[in-house]
């Protein structure tokens, strides 16, 4: 295997890996944030021993000297208790937030890679796991301070009770350890449950958005039912998943409050014992109590501490899941020819059986799939969206074999519009020319009369300032396929792949595009080539060369002028 492809593949990246590595990059605002956590538990453990010695040395014993310097010493412990969680807090948050934004654009790299990632999951399913996952692996950095301030606060609390009295911290050191038994006992159930409730959960989003999306779709081919009875089998089984969580939770929460709550009572109700016994005096009482109230919130958080572990460690196996998994294409060389023509040699893939097509530099071919699966097909191969493991055959831009190009390179001088495409939230200019400084308005405006998507600016008041919807919702499927069309063509790729991109207007616009992407594609001294896979008329008569797809082979090649006058089933299927 070469570095390169190697490097494609990266080594298995697990949840404890991403954990360990969450605090390794974090250690310098982890360690201080840690630091000021746990000496503001003990400035807190310190408060009802203060009280105690007020009640005794202040009010019992002193006099209006000792109590005014006793509230001032109390109010320095105050403002140190306040300032050590205030500047600790502020230290773990801007390190949760990095590794959180962190996390996130490795995500979306890797999802984003030109090389692609071959992962089980769904878009949507990858959408949350750049967001909402990634946010949560980097909980780590609150939670394993919060917990040694916890730990801290209980040992504190066991120290100053042992100071009062030897039984009163033996109570605490003896009751918790078992404490910490019964949280870890229920912990590797609640993770499992939580990582399945998150999957599923994740699943159901991601249909629900795609029932959004294509809800025009299902209703124009009368499928809306079906598609809204698999949403709701979906969603009951994410409900279900999320129950028995919750339930889990519930129960690990409800027992562990009750003997911490058992803890601090069994505490106070001992110390009570003794002051009637004569053993502590009245401040320490009080301040024994005051512990013994203080201990259950470190107890508490020791208590919810498990299930947000398993939610974070939950979202850490998600994230693996994704930079861990392979790369859908391989690597090649960083420099390679501008690609001039294409040429397929005996590809095979899905329905396809050994095609051969030679488009020449500066033609402008189209391909009708008598079968729409072949059309898909090879729209699927000449997009570089294919393993190179999944396809036989070859193909070739220039003479250069795809499999020799790195993706950068590829993704530079081929483009290959879906049928299907995305629009983001932006302005219409956006859409087409990106964020640009300096648009070539010429260029642009020769693309939007050849897409015909200068008829979606003048309807609207903002003209190509018009803001987009995310997925372009807000648009009819024909602006849609007219935009993406003006995307593609605004970047004048040498070599440009479409895939039925009329479907969705009329006639007349549908002429008006096949000149226009003559016209801007096709002019005098350009060897730029263009493929369209297509069954549309206009589309057809206007390109150069037509190849005729026919059970996964090319069966006939011509103009569209000599295929409908010797090609029966040619003509059938296109003259409307």
């Amino acid at each position: 295997m070469t570095a390169r492809t190697a490097q494609a593949n990266p080594a298995p990246l697990t949840a404890r890996r991403i954990v360990r590595r969450t605090l390794t990059r974090n250690r310098g605002r982890l360690a201080v944030g840690t630091l000021l956590l746990c000496a503001h538990q003990i400035a807190e453990t310190a408060v009802p021993l203060a009280l105690g010695v007020i009640i005794d040395r202040g009010i019992a014993d002193g006099g209006p000297t000792e109590l005014v310097w006793s509230i001032a010493a109390l109010a320095v412990l105050f403002i140190a208790l306040t300032t050590a969680f205030q500047v600790g807090m502020r230290q773990l948050n801007l390190a949760l937030q990095r590794e959180a934004h962190l996390v996130r654009m490795e995500v979306s790299g890797r999802v984003l890679s030109t090389c692609g990632v071959r992962t089980p999951m769904s878009d949507g399913e990858m959408l949350t796991v750049s967001s909402s996952d990634a946010e949560q692996a980097a909980w780590f950095l609150d939670l394993f301070p919060r917990m040694a301030a916890a730990a801290t606060a209980v040992l504190a609390t066991a120290v100053a009770l042992f100071v009062i009295d030897v039984p009163l911290g033996l109570a605490v050191l003896l009751g918790t350890p078992l404490f910490m038994a019964l949280l870890r006992l229920a912990t590797p159930l609640i993770t499992a449950r939580t990582v399945v409730q998150q999957s599923r959960v994740a699943k159901a989003t991601a249909m629900a958005g795609d029932l959004v999306v294509g809800l025009r779709s299902l209703q124009g081919i009368g499928a809306q039912h079906a598609a809204s009875a698999r949403y709701r089998a979906a969603s009951a089984t994410a409900l279900n998943a999320a129950l028995a969580t919750v339930r889990s939770l519930a129960l690990q929460r409800g027992v562990t409050t009750t003997v911490s709550a058992l803890i601090a009572a069994g505490v106070a109700s001992l110390a009570g014992w003794f002051a009637l016994d004569g053993r502590i005096s009245i401040g320490e009482l009080i301040a024994v109590v005051g512990l013994a109230q203080f201990l259950i919130e470190p107890l508490t958080l020791l208590t919810s501490a498990p299930a947000v572990v398993a939610r974070a460690r939950g979202s850490a196996e998600r994230v693996s899941t994704v930079l861990s998994a392979p790369s859908l294409l391989s690597d090649g060389p960083e420099s390679v020819p501008v690609p001039t023509g294409l040429s397929l040699r005996n590809v095979t893939f899905r329905s396809l059986a050994g095609i051969d097509i030679d488009v020449r530099p500066g033609e402008f071919a189209a391909v009708i799939a008598l079968d729409p699966s072949d059309g898909d097909a090879l729209a699927t191969v000449l997009g570089g969206q294919v393993a190179s493991d999944e396809y036989s055959g070859d193909v070739m831009f220039g003479g250069v074999s795809m499999r020799e190009v790195s993706r950068e390179s590829f993704r530079t001088r081929v483009l290959a519009e879906p049928h299907t495409t995305d629009l983001f939230a932006g302005s219409l200019i956006e859409n087409i020319a990106g964020f640009e400084a300096d648009t070539d308005r010429g260029h642009l405006d020769a693309v939007l009369s050849a897409s015909a998507a200068d008829q979606i600016a003048t309807v609207h008041r903002d003209g190509l300032e018009h803001r987009v919807n995310d997925r372009g919702q807000n648009l009819s499927g024909g602006q849609r396929q007219r935009l993406a069309l003006a995307r593609a063509l605004y970047a004048r790729p040498p070599v440009l792949v479409l895939h039925e991109p009329t479907t969705a207007v009329d006639a007349v616009t549908e002429q008006t595009i096949a000149d226009g992407i003559r016209r801007v594609r096709h002019s005098a001294d350009r060897d730029d080539a263009t493929v369209v896979v297509t069954s549309s008329p206009a589309l057809l008569a206007t390109a150069d060369v037509v190849f005729v797809l026919r059970d996964g082979h090319v069966t006939d090649t011509g103009t569209h002028a000599d295929l409908t006058a010797t090609n029966a089933e040619y003509a059938e299927a296109v003259l409307r």
